[in-house]
């Protein structure tokens, strides 16, 4: 069983003005760093959605690493803050089709 960490991350992230061949999302997270200074670069957007969460919007990433891990990470744009969720297990991705 997974546990959400909710804990702030700082993200470098590329916010589009329009779209391109590379960038398709209005935010595109890069690279992040968690609060231990464990650094991470982001090889695949493996999913996005939004939520509201009362009068903010939640944007939430799935991202694969360059070490092939798995992150939920969250943009709250009310805070203008960057969020870990959770770190996934890759079987989670093999068992929903999403490789």
């Amino acid at each position: 069983m997974q546990v959400a960490k909710l804990e702030k991350i700082n993200v470098i992230a590329a916010y589009a003005g329009f779209r391109t061949d590379s960038l398709t999302r209005a935010i595109t997270p890069i690279r992040f760093m968690l609060t231990n200074g464990d650094r991470h670069q982001v090889a695949e957007v493996k999913r996005s959605y939004s939520e509201r969460v009362g009068d903010s919007l939640h944007v939430h990433f799935v991202v694969k690493t360059k070490e092939n891990r798995y992150f939920d990470i969250v943009y709250d744009s009310k805070r203008i803050t960057w969020l870990l969720v959770v770190e996934l297990e890759e079987a989670l991705f093999t068992a929903q089709g999403m490789q």
